[in-house]
């Protein structure tokens, strides 16, 4: 049901919400968008700029090493100066209030984290920008000593077990994490309410959360500023800004 405007939105919404035992939000791009971070689809999105680097050729190639991470550093600024929006906001509100007891996202940028959720209840499906790992080994490493030695040395630099470093974000042909994947299935089935917000549903296996959700008779909300193809499905579809949408339910 497609909501006629944004205050009758925001009302059945608000009783939806409070009907609900366990809430889980599943965030898109479109909830960082306020925040300064471009989406990847939409018109001038990332992907319309520079095609995706597929993980093979990540692995393959070290002239694709070092182009993933000239962008990654081109995009710093973006990410290292975001704050959370409203949405974030909002939803950091509902966790704080026990109606979220796990959120999952598509997104990698952190921010439900500094919002206040506990990374622990961030269940990320694509890996997270912030920080990098050893495709071999998994060590750790932060991105100020990645672009020190990628400046330094002009190219890429390798763990010292001799695997490649990389940010810990899934790549397209890179294996979903399967313990995250796990989760997020697990609180689909358990929850009575799925919020899908900011995302274009067409990514899978992720996309099709929502309709496991409604599935299992979990009540759906679609909050996107397009349509997307689940939303006949859904008990409530929203497509006004995202942010301001949550905005009411943010509490101090």
């Amino acid at each position: 049901m497609i909501a006629p405007d944004l205050e009758t939105a925001i009302l059945r919404l608000r009783a939806l919400i409070d009907d609900a035992g366990a809430i889980v939000p599943f965030t898109g791009a479109g909830i960082s968008t306020e925040c300064g971070i471009p989406d990847f689809r939409s018109p001038g999105g990332l992907w319309t700029k520079n095609q995706p680097i597929p993980f093979d050729a990540f692995m393959t190639s070290a002239e694709m090493r070092d182009e993933a991470w000239r962008r990654r550093f081109v995009m710093e600024a973006s990410f290292a100066t975001a704050k959370p929006g409203r949405g974030h906001l909002a939803l950091a509100s509902l966790y704080r209030a026990g109606k979220v007891p796990a959120l999952v996202t598509q997104n990698i940028d952190n921010l439900h984290q500094i919002s206040g959720i506990a990374p622990a209840d961030v269940v990320e499906l694509h890996g997270n920008t912030t920080y990098a790992l050893c495709m071999e080994c998994a060590q750790r490493y932060e991105l100020p000593w990645v672009r020190q030695k990628f400046e330094a040395a002009g190219h890429a630099p390798d763990c010292g077990c001799g695997g490649y470093i990389k940010t810990a974000t899934v790549s397209f042909g890179q294996a979903m994490p399967a313990e995250a994947m796990q989760r997020a299935e697990q609180l689909t089935r358990d929850c009575d309410l799925f919020l899908a917000i900011g995302s274009s549903l067409v990514v899978w296996p992720a996309a099709g959360f929502p309709l496991m959700a409604k599935r299992n008779g979990a009540a759906l909300v679609i909050i996107n500023h397009e349509p997307t193809e689940f939303d006949e499905l859904a008990d409530l579809v929203v497509h006004d800004d995202i942010g301001d949408v949550l905005n009411p339910f943010i509490t101090r």
